[in-house]
C-alpha cells in the first residue's frame, strides 16, 4: 500500500513541460509528510488539457452518503479497478497523476518497526498512477479526492511490504492521464523497475502526520 508520501519539488517548470500543463499553477510549499485526509497536487485532464489541481487524499465517490468512507480509500488495487463499483466507471474519464518524489513503508524489525524512504536513484520527482472523484457536500460544494492506484512490489519493495504503489515513466504517465483506451492504461499499472530506485531508514519523526519538515526524509 502506500500511506505516506512527499512532494518537496525545486523548480517546477520540468514538471510543466514533461506534461503539457496548462491553467494557473496553485503554489507549492515543500510537503515531506504527506497524509490521508490532506490535500496535495495532481493532474488531471480537464476541459482537454492536463491541469494541477490540489485535492483531498481518499477517495470519495461520488455516490457515497458520507465522507468518511474517504479514510479506507486511500488505496486501489490495479487488479481489480476493471470490477469494483467504485473505481470502474473512474477509468474512463477521471485517472489522474499524484505528484511526488519518494514514499514511506514501514520494516518490521522485532517488535517495532523502522520507517523507510524510497525514492528515484536520481532524486527527479516521479507520479503514481491515481483516480479521482467528485462529492457533492451539504452545503452544495464539491468536495474533490483521489486514490493512490498499488500493485504488487518489485525486488526493492517485497521484502518490506506485499504491495508499492503504482509509479509511472513520463511517458507511460502521459497514456494514463489523457488516454481513452482502458485496455492499454490497465497494462500500464505494473511495479516500477527496482534497478531505478533507492531506500533508506528514515527518522520517527514521520509517524505522526504533524511533522513536515525535511528532517524526515534524512538518513538515520
Amino acid at each position: 500500500m502506500c500511506g505516506r508520501y512527499g512532494f518537496a519539488p525545486g523548480e517546477f517548470r520540468e514538471i510543466k513541460v514533461r506534461f503539457n500543463l496548462g491553467g494557473d499553477l496553485p503554489l507549492f510549499k515543500p510537503r515531506y509528510n504527506i497524509a490521508p485526509s490532506q490535500p496535495a497536487p495532481i493532474i488531471a485532464n480537464l476541459d482537454g488539457e492536463n491541469r494541477v489541481e490540489m485535492l483531498r487524499w481518499g477517495l470519495v465517490p461520488s455516490w457515497a452518503k458520507e465522507p468518511s468512507i474517504g479514510n479506507r480509500m486511500i488505496n486501489a488495487r490495479a487488479e481489480t479497478l476493471a470490477e469494483k463499483p467504485s473505481f470502474k466507471r473512474l477509468l474512463t474519464h477521471r485517472r489522474c497523476l499524484v505528484l511526488a518524489d519518494g514514499f514511506y513503508e514501514w520494516r518490521k524489525e522485532g517488535r517495532g518497526k523502522v520507517p523507510m524512504w524510497f525514492k528515484l536513484k536520481g532524486g527527479e520527482p516521479f507520479v503514481f498512477a491515481g483516480l479521482w472523484d467528485s462529492w457533492k457536500q451539504p452545503d452544495g460544494e464539491s468536495l474533490r479526492t483521489y486514490t493512490i492506484v498499488t500493485t504488487e512490489p518489485n525486488q526493492a519493495l517485497a521484502p518490506i511490504h506485499n504491495r508499492m504503489p503504482v509509479m509511472l515513466s513520463y511517458r507511460d504517465a502521459l497514456d494514463w492521464v489523457s488516454g481513452d483506451e482502458i485496455d492499454h492504461a490497465l497494462s500500464l499499472l505494473k511495479p516500477y523497475p527496482a534497478e531505478l530506485m533507492e531506500s533508506y531508514n528514515v527518522s520517527q519523526l514521520v509517524n505522526s502526520p504533524a511533522n513536515n519538515q525535511p528532517q524526515c526524509i534524512e538518513p538515520v
